[in-house]
């Protein structure tokens, strides 16, 4: 069966996926190098752990045939929302937000999982019901069963996560026979209904908002953190400043260096060839994905793909644009680079479904 799945299996995407992935490693263990020359590599053994894990569950879902998927959906959206309302009731506290679940030997991100989750419901309610779109209650379906995981994300509160579902719920969407003008109504009520949506949103989340657009109006207070992100990806040049080198990085200059702004120190280490490198690595990878969800040989499979390719193309989008401060500080992470076992177990266990659907592609026409 491996050796049928490698011969099958889509390898400009598992080439991208190992690269990126192996670059992240990389990249977090040279933060953890500093000026004196100590080393404390904690967080890049754990991200090696977790890719090594991630690989194995990646080759386990390829192998696994993704319509199966299909009868798990109910039982996996309810276990999401409990485990969502678990989190809000007694998570792990950190920055501000609840968000994780303490496992002992891995701080688990419900919010994580329920992205592949949402892809998988969005995906059988749309591909089951494709030739019955047109009625407005399947629309309202999707609506329901998106919002309630976007609330209780929103309470922990994780913003970045509530934009993805919502994006990843509106390209599904899109790329379904449900009539336009009912998505166009709904796109206006949405922009007409952001002021209000705004007063909900905590101070700190408000100040991420809007202090892209002047960062330098508070540069040691609320914009520092962009500030410091564009200087890194300037200094990094055209090759680079080397992996054990790097004022912002290897200063502490740059908060949240591992997570949020692993791109800028990416950008000053390996300078704008490394950082153009991994940008067509992404490139490769969603266009992959695209191709995977066309080729696809049900419906099924097929809003599967898009959604991923959403989700890994707003993911890339937003976090290198904050990282370049053209975009909010939103805290969403960049897929198989950013420190974090959850998110980097559930981006390999997606390119696995991906993969599935790939090794098993008979193309179609919708």
């Amino acid at each position: 069966m491996l050796k049928r799945i490698f011969q099958t299996i889509d390898k400009p995407l598992l080439v991208a996926t190992l690269l990126l992935t192996v670059t992240g490693v990389m990249v977090l263990y040279a933060t953890t190098v500093k000026a004196v020359g100590v080393t404390t590599d904690v967080d890049a053994r754990n991200q090696l752990f977790f890719a090594i894990t991630g690989l194995a569950i990646l080759i386990a879902v390829t192998a696994i045939d993704y319509r199966l998927w299909l009868r798990l959906t109910g039982l996996a959206y309810a276990a999401s929302i409990v485990l969502l309302i678990m989190v809000d009731v007694a998570g792990q506290s950190a920055l501000g937000a609840t968000r994780w679940l303490d496992l002992g030997f891995i701080q688990f991100q419900p919010s994580e999982m329920v992205k592949v989750v949402l892809i998988l419901v969005l995906a059988k309610l749309l591909s089951q019901n494709y030739d019955r779109l047109e009625q407005p209650k399947y629309l309202l379906q999707s609506i329901l069963l998106t919002a309630l995981p976007m609330a209780l994300v929103l309470v922990q509160p994780d913003l970045g996560t509530a934009l993805v579902l919502l994006v990843i719920w509106f390209m599904m969407i899109l790329v379904s026979p449900i009539p336009k003008g009912y998505v166009l109504a709904l796109v206006v009520a949405g922009i007409l209904l952001v002021p209000v949506g705004l007063h909900f949103l905590q101070p700190y989340q408000r100040d991420r908002l809007t202090v892209f657009i002047n960062p330098e109006a508070d540069p040691l207070g609320r914009g520092f953190n962009v500030v410091q992100a564009s200087i890194a990806v300037g200094s990094g040049q055209m090759y680079g400043r080397g992996l054990a080198s790097g004022s912002q990085s290897q200063l502490n200059f740059l908060p949240s260096q591992h997570t949020d702004f692993i791109f800028a120190v990416l950008a000053e280490k390996l300078g704008f060839v490394g950082a153009f490198l991994v940008l067509a690595l992404f490139t490769l990878m969603v266009a992959r994905m695209i191709t995977i969800a066309y080729q696809s040989r049900d419906r099924f499979g097929m809003f599967i793909g898009v959604g991923i390719a959403t989700m890994f193309l707003f993911h890339i989008m937003v976090n290198v644009g904050m990282n370049m401060g053209i975009m909010p500080v939103t805290g969403i992470p960049l897929p198989l680079i950013s420190y974090g076992g959850t998110s980097l177990i559930i981006a390999l266990a997606s390119i696995g479904l991906i993969q599935s659907i790939a090794v098993r592609h008979k193309k179609i026409s919708f």
